[in-house]
């Protein structure tokens, strides 16, 4: 009995410090978010009586709006990423064959990581701006007369960052599953008669899936809440994404309990997508293990 209580003791108290970080870090704060998001904005201060005229202005205010072109923004971002980094971490994995190269080439993919966010948002403005190293290589090479103002302060500028910030979230889970293809099952492809269009096909693409999910979702759930890019690059209201108008409320509209509700609606988006990408990477784990 006293090595079962000992054994429960050491088993409970091994998770406790995971329990309360949760606790303290996620849970409490999204909690206090949820409530502030029924309370009421004053002339002077928050008045903490029920209503839901925060989510009626939301829905109703045409606000909604920005919701739906931040989600366009995130597919496309997540598309563009996962193109990107599939080609890449095949290239790794089948094609870079000494194992010290492999391990240079996917440092060098991901080691924009090492680099301040921030840093990288600020360097693509001086690359894409009207001054910027992007206009002043297409004058030098003559194909315009004048800087084109089409790169900064609209949307492909903000997608381009986003794809450049978030690209070695998604690469890594990819890597790390085509790591784990047995090579067996694509020298037995082969040996079946399959090209290499056909084992990509048939054989590497299926097994990868969970790992394209998971790197899809990263890419994903991140830049729905990013807002750093489409302040730095936007510039219009038309580059404006939900993120911003959360953090307006909370700053310079000094309306939180509408920036709370605003944050309840996206956390249900990234919830509802967490779940439909969890229940496909299940699904395809369990193929990939049948």
């Amino acid at each position: 009995m006293k090595k079962k209580g000992k054994r429960g003791f050491l088993r409970y108290g091994s998770i406790a410090p995971v329990a309360i970080w949760l606790l303290v870090f996620l849970i409490l704060p999204y909690l206090n978010l949820f409530l502030y998001s029924f309370w009421k904005n004053g002339a002077f201060d928050i008045v903490r009586e029920f209503t839901l005229e925060n989510y009626i202005r939301f829905f109703t205010g045409g606000q909604y709006t920005i919701l739906l072109d931040t989600l366009k923004t995130s597919l496309i971002v997540t598309v563009i990423t996962v193109i990107i980094s599939f080609p890449l971490a095949y290239f790794i994995n089948f094609l870079v064959k000494k194992t010290k190269y492999k391990q240079m080439v996917y440092m060098l993919a991901i080691i924009p990581l090492w680099v301040s966010y921030i840093m990288r948002a600020y360097a693509w403005k001086t690359i894409l701006g009207t001054n910027g190293v992007l206009n002043s290589f297409l004058m030098w090479i003559g194909i315009t007369d004048q800087p084109l103002e089409i790169f900064l302060y609209s949307n492909v500028s903000v997608i381009i960052a986003m794809v450049h910030i978030y690209t070695p979230y998604v690469l890594m889970p990819m890597y790390t599953a085509l790591e784990q293809i047995p090579r067996n099952l694509i020298e037995a492809s082969k040996d079946l008669g399959c090209n290499g269009f056909r084992t990509l096909c048939k054989v590497i693409i299926p097994l990868s899936l969970p790992g394209i999910i998971t790197g899809a979702t990263y890419s994903f759930a991140l830049s729905m809440g990013d807002f750093l890019p489409p302040s730095l690059l936007g510039g219009s209201t038309t580059s404006t994404k939900i993120a911003n108008i959360v953090q307006m409320q909370f700053g310079t509209s000094d309306d939180w309990p509408y920036g709370a509700a605003i944050g309840i609606i996206i956390l249900i988006f990234v919830l509802v997508m967490l779940e439909v990408t969890n229940r496909l990477e299940k699904h395809y784990s369990k193929l990939e293990e049948g």
